[in-house]
């Protein structure tokens, strides 16, 4: 059932930052309902490749959709019904929009004190920037990710995955984790105020303290990190190899795979500075061996001498490979519309109550509209009337 198997979540979001939050819960065990606008649902099952597309197949997983329409006074108080028993809210709407939507969260948390709102957005919810629209992309500009993503001699490049708002619906799970585990002690509930651009941030490693203390600034440096050596992508004669040896010890073994030991010793590459200072022509000798071998020879060699090192996994390499079928990293799950459809599994592990993909996502707007209405107390005629009135 999954360690979140007694947590209730109802998730308000869209697109991406939110869903995927709800997402995670829901891979942990959380019933997760989804309200969606009646007809048109959340755009994501409009979003990725595949006719219809499969990404909606990933992030709706686990959950359960209501159709409602929430500028409708009666799909607020559809929306108020689901919350009120509800352990964890998930929004990521620009701030304000719940307030205009009469579900501001200090009256839904007033009327269930013990309610965790996660608030996602692009700015947060306080500061001068606040109110301005944001997606994953300027999140990832203004937390001085995509400053660093690319080469120098062109514009900055993106991942070509929404990282972004994959950090912020990760942050937001975390908060609500640790506001969950606080609740514990004090019983009340409290916001999770997540904005993109500080996601982002979080994870750029020293940019603002190398700046403060030293001058130093970050920029972007291709398929290297400037100073790190050796760490790149070495061409080989069928393909591509991305080799990690910066670190002394390491570097040793490295020297000894390619059959040149005294490298190791050698003043240029012997330590982490030198090999820096020395980056561009260490590559250049590492390139000039691997150039000459297979992939696979080189890996081979790699692996006898203790070097990290892996090749470039593309989605049919995954599907193939053997740790990833024996971690079940990659499961398959039985859809509607696409039968058996490989994923992502769930992740992270845990050994003794691990979550898992219970159910496939829902494939019509508000499949469990008419079911969880019920458990809200509405009968049948009061629903029969809302969906003659497009409500849900």
């Amino acid at each position: 059932m999954g360690p979140l198997s007694d947590i209730r979540v109802v998730e308000l979001g869209q697109l991406i930052a939110g869903p995927f939050c709800a997402q995670l819960f829901g891979d942990l065990g959380a019933t997760v309902v989804k309200i969606e606008p009646p007809e048109a649902g959340d755009p994501m099952r409009q979003w990725g490749a595949g006719d219809p597309p499969v990404w909606w197949e990933v992030i709706a997983r686990n959950k359960r959709s209501v159709a409602a329409d929430l500028r409708s006074a009666e799909g607020q108080e559809i929306a108020r019904r689901l919350i009120a028993g509800t352990d964890v809210l998930i929004e990521n709407f620009r701030p304000g929009t719940l307030e205009k939507w009469n579900l501001s969260p200090a009256d839904l948390c007033a009327a269930n004190p013990r309610l965790i709102v996660v608030r996602v957005s692009g700015y947060g919810q306080t500061g001068p920037y606040s109110t301005r629209a944001g997606f994953g992309g300027i999140g990832e500009a203004m937390g001085g990710w995509r400053a660093l993503v690319g080469t120098p001699d062109r514009p900055p490049s993106r991942l070509g995955v929404s990282i972004g708002d994959s950090l912020a619906g990760t942050y937001g799970c975390l908060g609500a984790l640790a506001a969950l585990h606080e609740r514990e002690k004090s019983g009340r509930g409290q916001i999770v105020d997540v904005s993109l651009f500080e996601s982002v941030l979080q994870v750029m490693e020293g940019l603002v303290p190398e700046y403060a203390a030293a001058g130093h600034v970050r920029t972007r440096s291709g398929s290297i990190l400037k100073g790190i050596a050796p760490s790149n992508v070495y061409p080989c004669s069928d393909g591509e190899l991305l080799i990690a040896a910066n670190q002394d010890a390491i570097f040793r073994r490295l020297a000894a795979a390619m059959g040149q030991p005294e490298l190791g010793d050698d003043p240029r590459f012997a330590t982490h500075n030198a090999r820096g200072q020395h980056q561009n022509l260490l590559d250049g000798m590492i390139a000039d061996w691997t150039r000459g071998q297979s992939v696979a020879a080189v890996e081979k060699l790699m692996e006898d001498h203790a070097v990290p090192a892996g090749r470039m996994f593309a989605a049919r390499d995954m599907l193939a490979d053997p740790h990833f079928a024996a971690r079940e990293a990659i499961v398959t799950v039985e859809t509607e519309r696409h039968g058996a459809l490989p994923m992502q599994g769930v992740f992270p592990r845990l050994s003794r109550t691990p979550g898992g993909v219970r159910a496939p996502a829902p494939v019509a707007v508000g499949a469990d509209t008419e079911a969880l209405l019920r458990e809200a107390g509405y009968d049948a005629a009061a629903i029969a009337d809302l969906k003659q009135r497009g409500i849900v």
